[in-house]
């Protein structure tokens, strides 16, 4: 075959490769632009699903009918008469928040991941950080008069001799992530955390002791002392345990569940109360636990007093005790839908001093 011939079919074959090629080239592009767009558009639409979210993580009550109850996204629900009416606040946090605390009506602190700590002056109208000097997620806060106490992972316990104005790192010997604080005075005081770490402290954290005990086989969240020797932790898997000599020792108690239990305390009857998700623990004596099953999925985590009676705070909603009973009654003035959208608050700014 002549070679002219051969090029003048080859040519136009090749033209017609280069263009499919092309075409090909176009459309993937068309098609990796709109995967990304329509991804760029989820994600905004999640951040802004995100922003008008409230699921509620904590909550405190420093005066009679004031409740602040704190949400994981940054905002705050505030009510003045016990739960009938309520307001939101925001605390402009860019990180998600996990405990909050207040050491009287006006003066309040939230941690949260990362090392965040936020405080306000003015009853959470406005929030400023405060400097931990930690990027552990922080995981809850007391205070007793102006000496405060911050838990968090790989074995953090921060301290504060000002009011939370600075805070500085006790040692407590573990790299235990630790859950809850609970101090009885400012000195005296226990912390629990993953696998079955306790600590305990008689000088205000300035020596730490380890009590572990072979009755605490999970993971723990939360501890609570009525007085210097009796007092209770509850953990994973349903355990509760029991100390008669102020955190020394420890025994296990019988559970009537299996699921994780969040938050222990004691009202204002000696009765006491446990969070499991989807009920409540009650007992009378502090020995023996029977479970109360709730009517509403608001997956508890965390018990509060308010004017001597308990709150059960969940995700979704509050429940409240009623009468001297075990009764309890989801608040039904309480919808957190949008905390973040109120109109007179700001944002977290910097200060040049704190106030």
């Amino acid at each position: 075959m002549p070679m002219g011939a051969s090029q003048g079919r080859v040519l136009p074959s090749l033209v017609k490769v280069l263009a499919l090629s092309m075409l090909w080239q176009l459309a993937a592009s068309a098609q990796v632009a709109a995967s990304a767009q329509a991804a760029a558009g989820a994600q905004v639409a999640a951040g802004a699903q995100d922003q008008k979210s409230c699921w509620l993580r904590d909550g405190v009550s420093p005066a009679p009918s004031l409740v602040y109850l704190l949400c994981e996204q940054g905002g705050l629900m505030v009510t003045t008469d016990a739960g009938t009416t309520w307001s939101n606040r925001n605390t402009g946090a860019k990180g998600h928040l996990r405990n909050i605390e207040f050491s009287d009506a006006n003066h309040g602190f939230a941690v949260g991941d990362d090392g965040l700590l936020v405080a306000t002056a003015d009853g959470g109208k406005t929030w400023e950080p405060r400097k931990t000097d930690t990027t552990e997620n922080l995981t809850s806060i007391q205070f007793i008069g102006q000496s405060g106490w911050v838990t968090g992972y790989d074995g953090v316990i921060l301290h504060s001799a000002d009011g939370g104005l600075t805070w500085a790192p006790q040692t407590t010997g573990t790299k235990e992530s630790l859950e809850n604080v609970f101090f009885l005075d400012p000195e005296r005081g226990w912390v629990v955390g993953w696998a079955g770490m306790i600590l305990r402290t008689t000088n205000g954290g300035k020596t730490w002791q380890q009590a572990r005990t072979d009755a605490a086989q999970w993971s723990l969240t939360s501890v609570f002392f009525h007085d210097a020797n009796n007092g209770w932790v509850v953990g994973f898997s349903g355990q509760i345990l029991r100390s008669r000599d102020g955190g020394v020792t420890w025994t296990a108690q019988t559970s009537p569940v299996r699921s994780s239990l969040s938050s222990i305390l004691f009202d204002s009857s000696n009765r006491g109360w446990i969070t499991a998700d989807d009920s409540l623990l009650v007992s009378e004596d502090g020995e023996s636990w029977k479970a109360i099953k709730v009517d509403d999925q608001l997956f508890l985590c965390q018990l509060i007093t308010v004017n001597g009676s308990p709150w059960a705070i969940g995700q979704l909603g509050v429940l409240r005790q009623t009468g001297q009973g075990s009764a309890w009654k989801k608040i039904a003035s309480l919808v957190p839908d949008d905390p973040l959208k109120d109109n007179y608050t700001t944002s977290i700014s910097t200060p040049s001093k704190p106030n």
